[in-house]
């Protein structure tokens, strides 16, 4: 499922639920429905950005890694394709980060789920 953030300030950013869920989870938001009012966008890019960091910080988990490893051996079906490159929890913030930058500077809100 996708959901579609929507500001004045910016073009919209369409992430998956389950990528989105993990950013509007730190800032304590409802998945489905919300906003991130005007006041609220300088504190929600601190969190983000918090969270950017410490994802830099630790490489992939060894538990991630061997899930991945799992799926892609010679003992799989899709042992034949490329193999997976991870996104990293910062290019997957990226875009809403940036819209948020572009509300905040123009004192407006982000919706989504509307």
């Amino acid at each position: 499922m996708l959901i579609t953030f929507q500001s004045k300030a910016a073009a919209e950013v369409t992430m998956y639920k389950e990528h989105a869920r993990r950013i509007l989870e730190l800032l304590h938001k409802d998945v489905d429905r919300g906003v991130i009012t005007s006041a609220e966008t300088e504190g929600a890019i601190k969190i983000i950005e918090a969270a950017v960091g410490e994802s830099k910080a630790h490489p992939v988990s060894e538990i991630v890694q061997k899930d991945i490893d799992a799926h892609h051996n010679d003992t799989v079906d899709d042992n034949e394709h490329e193999k997976i490159e991870t996104v990293s929890f910062s290019a997957r913030a990226y875009p809403l980060l940036e819209m948020l930058y572009a509300a905040n500077k123009m004192q407006r809100d982000v919706i989504w789920g509307v």
